[in-house]
């Protein structure tokens, strides 16, 4: 078991990927350095195994899908995740790791967006989506995450042993967030530099089809974790149209008595009963939630047994 895992998720990223292993292992020498190649094209793996790094394959596409062979195969104290690109300094990679081994953090959230992100970042439109995606999930899951899409995190052994990957592509650090907030997990925030991209290096983030997913990967956990108020403000608004609806039917039976347009009133009735059974549908959703949370205390408590016993093993082995 390492006492420290670097692990760094590439595709074509032979350009940025020497410097970022070898700053890696000046910062945090006595760590394990994984790069996860996922299908690259240029140099990227050759180069990573020169720079020192354990390097590793992917085959599935997709940064999801590497984040979840990494998670998989990989045992460590503490996890320090940091993309290939060269975007991110290494000055707090002590700092973050120290928050998961001396203080016991879940998470620790390197948070671009309160340093340089807006001034060196030159697509505005990711400038818009990170501000969009903080203020969403913050205000749905009453969190304080000051960075949502980071893909700078130091994690713990509990955390990435019993988090579920799901995502496939680049949504997964919303996954990796929301599940943290969800189930009352210690997140710290650390405020870090960012850099743009060198000249010649591409981000394989697509603005519209990718910022598409990550929205529908948030609106889906929303209902997930929390489908009490997801299915009751479903509820709400379909019994507000169905009175909307109904208002200029019931006027007319108010002054003549009759009801004109049956059609219109049995449609009403229908969004009604939709609306309860949405209400229903959210409170019984709502107790298999708690239960999933109770469950899950169990895991952590088990996955924190394992970890002592490998550390155990580990020095047992060193000694």
């Amino acid at each position: 078991m390492d006492k420290i895992a670097v692990l760094i998720p590439c595709y074509n990223e032979e350009k940025t990927i020497t410097r970022v292993v070898t700053d890696v292992r000046r910062a945090l020498p006595e760590a394990v350095v994984y790069v996860y190649n996922n299908n690259s094209t240029d140099k990227t793996a050759e180069l990573a195994e020169a720079a020192g790094a354990v390097v590793r394959h992917e085959y599935k596409q997709g940064k999801g899908n590497v984040i979840r062979r990494m998670f998989r195969e990989i045992d460590a104290e503490c996890y320090l995740m940091i993309d290939g690109d060269d975007t991110y300094p290494l000055d707090c990679a002590r700092k973050m790791v120290s928050l998961v081994l001396d203080k016991g953090a879940d998470m620790v959230v390197g948070d671009r967006l309160s340093s340089t992100y807006f001034t060196e970042n030159k697509r505005p439109f990711h400038n818009l989506g990170n501000s969009l995606m903080r203020a969403g999930i913050n205000s749905l899951f009453q969190s304080d995450i000051k960075d949502i899409m980071t893909g700078y995190r130091a994690l713990s052994y509990e955390f990435v042993k019993t988090f579920p990957v799901f995502s496939k592509g680049f949504e997964i650090e919303t996954e990796m967030t929301i599940h943290a907030v969800n189930y009352n997990m210690y997140v710290e925030n650390v405020v870090v530099e960012y850099r743009d991209r060198p000249a010649g290096s591409v981000s394989k983030l697509n603005t519209y089809s990718d910022g598409a997913k990550v929205i529908g990967k948030m609106l889906q956990l929303y209902k997930n974790y929390r489908p009490m108020r997801f299915f009751g403000l479903l509820g709400i608004l379909m019994a507000l149209v169905a009175a909307a609806v109904f208002v200029p039917v019931g006027i007319d039976y108010l002054q003549t008595g009759l009801v004109p347009r049956f059609p219109t009133l049995i449609v009403c009735g229908f969004m009604v009963l939709a609306g309860l059974l949405s209400l229903f549908a959210g409170m019984i959703l709502e107790v298999m939630a708690a239960k999933d949370r109770r469950d899950f205390e169990f895991r952590l408590n088990q996955t924190h047994a394992m970890k002592k016993e490998l550390c155990a093993r580990a020095e047992g082995i060193g000694t």
